[in-house]
């Protein structure tokens, strides 16, 4: 891709696509090593599995959208670009964090021990990964649905 085109910007996308889709692999190892009964990553994720198996699906569905959002050929504005990648992870990790720390997750709470102003602290990183995601990926959404009126009205023109 040469730098003078329009989309050069957007390669912020696809590299984030593909660290988070080798996230989502290293994701994959660690849950086969723990159906094996590796000690040391037992007591990593010692929360519930289905939150390391979220994380793992959660990093595949946010590298899709990316990649489909590079697919679009729009180009986008830098803060909605930062959004998306930065809100995939942020989101995904959400659930990475359930599962090491399980004192984080609702479900788990009455069952592990407390982890004081650090049950704040994580609901303010979710909030803020909401926010940076539905922002990022909603203003994608918007600038792509204004594109193709653009590109029909230029179509309907020259008929």
């Amino acid at each position: 891709m040469q730098q003078t085109d329009q989309h050069a910007g957007n390669v912020v996308l696809i590299r984030g696509a593909a660290l988070w889709i080798l996230m989502a692999l290293l994701l994959a190892w660690c849950m086969v090593a723990l159906n094996f009964g590796v000690t040391p990553l037992e007591s990593i994720f010692a929360g519930k599995f289905t939150r390391l198996l979220q994380a793992h699906i959660d990093f595949l569905l946010m590298s899709v959208l990316l990649l489909g959002y590079y697919g679009a050929k729009v180009a986008f504005p830098w803060h909605v670009r930062w959004a998306m990648v930065i809100g995939a992870f942020a989101n995904s990790s959400l659930f990475l964090l359930q599962s090491i720390f399980p004192a984080l997750d609702p479900t788990m709470a009455d069952k592990a021990p407390s982890v004081g102003i650090w049950s704040q602290v994580f609901l303010i990183y979710l909030f803020a990964s909401l926010i940076t995601t539905s922002y990022g990926f909603g203003k994608g959404a918007v600038l792509i649905f204004k594109s193709t009126f653009k590109s029909w009205l230029l179509r309907s023109t020259q008929l």
